[in-house]
């Protein structure tokens, strides 16, 4: 059985701007592929209602699980949570638990109909606990919506992840070579047609003002990757240039 899918809906007009940069895709990434569910799909939106929805639909459809990050807060342009509720049809709704959490958490003072929008969640939602500050996410059917405040966002990801349906971990393998790219792009080619079931990606660099490109081996087998690994060996020997295996390591 193959493992699950996911995708993330990255929502700002800020991180389109480059006013922000985007610090949760490698995070989310790491975390989903370490419980053996494989990201297949970023998208970046802007706080725009029918984008939110168009890009929801189409990712709802695709993979196992959505994550959203962005667009929760009390501000005007925080559109994420009614854009969801109108991209499956359901109402926006005060979630009474999500008010009580709020009300409990600032002083009577600090309450305020900006920060209790932040309670207003899709109609038949589950929360996502925020152990941060309170505010929480939510889940409808296959989507998950969290802030885009990575330290925020962070901890509630790690306590989401284990009520998740995962699959075989995903591990990958590093060999770096002191060869360009070009040199290995033949025997990449014809290496990934004879190990299909792990990915084969390269990625150039320098070191010491020398070409380097290190060679990464992904998958869900260790045998699988490390009968790649042997095979590249094998086209190190061929071609004449050094590689150092790096080993086995978490996605």
């Amino acid at each position: 059985m193959s493992n699950p899918t996911a995708s993330l809906l990255i929502i700002g007009n800020e991180i389109l701007s480059g006013r922000t940069i985007d610090a949760n895709l490698s995070y989310i990434a790491r975390v989903l592929g370490t419980a053996g569910i494989r990201m297949t799909e970023a998208r970046i939106v802007p706080d725009i209602e029918a984008r939110i929805i168009e890009a929801v639909r189409a990712l709802a459809a695709s993979t196992t699980y959505v994550f959203t990050t962005g667009g929760i807060g009390p501000t005007h342009d925080d559109i994420t949570a009614a854009s969801i509720a109108r991209a499956f049809d359901v109402p926006l709704v005060r979630n009474a638990e999500a008010e009580r959490r709020l009300r409990a958490y600032y002083p009577p003072e600090k309450v305020n109909d900006a920060r209790l929008r932040m309670a207003d969640i899709p109609q038949g939602a589950s929360l996502i606990d925020n152990p941060v500050s309170t505010a929480p996410g939510f889940v409808l059917r296959n989507v998950h919506v969290l802030p885009g405040v990575p330290r925020i966002m962070q901890p509630m990801l790690d306590l989401l992840v284990p009520t998740l349906t995962g699959g075989k971990p995903l591990r990958s393998r590093t060999v770096v070579c002191d060869e360009a790219e070009g040199v290995l792009a033949d025997g990449l080619r014809q290496l990934q047609a004879t190990h299909g079931s792990v990915e084969i990606g390269s990625y150039p660099g320098q070191r010491d003002g020398r070409p380097e490109t290190s060679i990464v081996f992904r998958g869900t087998d260790p045998r699988a990757i490390e009968a790649a690994v042997l095979a590249f060996a094998d086209l190190a020997r061929q071609i004449g240039f050094a590689a150092e295996d790096q080993g086995l390591a978490p996605l």
